[in-house]
């Protein structure tokens, strides 16, 4: 389907390959990220059940004969699936008519009920709800710096990963520019809009999901000033270890009623709807017998939602470097997620009893990875590099490869490669 003004995204490779090999794909992601946009890219006809003029004709429809929603061109996109939750099976069980790959893509915001976690099916009903097999999962977060074109390109993790030690490069992103990225965030629409409206979005999404989206999601009210002073705690400590405890207490300054249980249906509602998107901890094999912590760090799917939680803009970073800091690690999480995903990777932290730490680590399923520190000035360069060729020498080589690059990822303008073999990079030169 012809879709207006579209930017190319880094799933889009991804999309293909997974439709040439399932029968379905089901994009999942916080509402706003352009899951809507990327499966109409995709699509060759669209089924929107949020279209309110046709919605409750639908709804009947996917109630007596939902396979009539189905019909159409494929791909065909089912946007906002869960509206009618009967069409997943009635997907799933298209798919294994047809018997062909490349069928439907659906899209959601959030995370439906596990039929496992259902006690009133039987096991058998589990397995005829199941899509194992048959819809394959995609996960879609927010625009990196490369997809909204303030990121050159110039410097790749695919080419730092096939051992390419040419890399010398300028960044075009200003610390001004960065600033202004990390506060009005990835979200495709904020980047069409002049700078004091893109500002905004992130603050109107912030509000939907502690008035709507946070209840929606399971069902259950919530309380909505206990819901902000959470996702308020998270902001606060974004880009660190801080334990559901440390959070749990800085909620209870203001609400001693909170319990635990409490606690965690909010967190898990907000995981449900992909607003969370905390970092976990990497295991390598190590020489040593170092015990390895192995608590997730704290992130959000993007460093606007900390920003607008936390009421600042980008003046306001620049007049704040450390909250600046870790609002720019927020940010180079989200864009190494981004990419390592287009290569079959995933990204994890790093950090041992001995305080031994990696910011990031990239870690591929065909066993090669990449360590990662980020440092917004030059300043910690050389105890980010210390730490790096630290941690590489403490890897178990005869278990495991020696890591294909070490870099510092940061917001100054020259890429280039130290003589200790260390990459650094501004995260404006760099892409998948």
């Amino acid at each position: 389907m012809e879709v207006k003004d579209y930017k190319p995204r880094v799933c889009d490779v991804e999309l293909q390959e997974q439709l040439e090999a399932s029968g379905a794909v089901v994009i999942e992601g916080a509402k706003w990220c352009g899951k809507t946009y990327t499966a109409r890219h995709a699509a060759a006809s669209a089924l929107f059940m949020q279209d309110r003029d046709n919605s409750a004709n639908y709804k009947q429809i996917a109630a007596t004969k939902p396979s009539l929603l189905l019909e159409g061109e494929t791909p065909r996109l089912i946007d906002e699936w869960a509206e009618a939750p009967v069409l997943w099976d009635a997907v799933r069980y298209a798919v294994d008519m047809r018997g062909d790959v490349g069928q439907f893509i659906l899209t959601g915001s959030a995370v439906p009920k596990d039929v496992n976690d259902d006690e009133n099916l039987k096991e058998e009903e589990k397995r005829m709800h199941s899509g194992v097999g048959r819809i394959a999962p995609m996960r879609m977060r927010t625009m990196s710096l490369w997809e909204s074109k303030e990121s050159n390109g110039k410097v790749s993790l695919a080419s730092l990963f096939k051992g390419d030690a040419d890399v010398a490069a300028i960044s075009d992103l200003t610390i001004e520019g960065l600033a202004y990225a990390t506060c009005r965030g990835g979200w495709p629409a904020s980047t069409k809009l002049k700078e004091r409206a893109a500002l905004r979005v992130a603050r109107n999404y912030i509000e939907e999901v502690i008035n709507y989206d946070v209840h929606r999601v399971d069902g259950v009210d919530k309380n909505t000033t206990r819901v902000r002073k959470l996702l308020e705690s998270y902001a606060r400590n974004i880009s660190t270890m801080a334990a559901n405890e440390t959070i749990m207490a800085d909620v209870r300054a203001t609400d001693q009623t909170i319990s635990p249980n409490t606690f965690a249906v909010y967190l898990s509602a907000l995981r449900r709807i992909f607003i969370v998107d905390d970092v976990p901890a990497w295991s390598p094999a190590l020489r040593s017998k170092t015990k390895i912590r192995t608590a997730p760090k704290r992130h959000f799917v993007d460093p606007s939602i900390a920003a607008a939680l936390m009421g600042t803009n980008p003046q306001g970073l620049l007049k704040d470097f450390p909250t600046f800091g870790f609002l720019f690690e927020d940010l180079c999480a989200r864009d190494l997620r981004v990419y390592a995903q287009a290569l079959d990777g995933e990204v994890y932290h790093y950090r041992d009893k001995n305080e031994l730490e990696c910011d990031l680590v990239i870690a591929l399923r065909d066993g090669r990875w990449g360590a990662v520190e980020v440092k917004l000035g030059k300043n910690e360069e050389e105890d980010a590099a210390k730490h790096l060729i630290e941690l590489s020498e403490n890897i178990d080589s005869q278990r495991m490869k020696a890591p294909s690059f070490l870099m510092i990822l940061t917001g100054g303008q020259y890429a280039y490669r130290r003589a200790d073999g260390v990459y650094v990079v501004p995260i404006g030169c760099l892409k998948d």
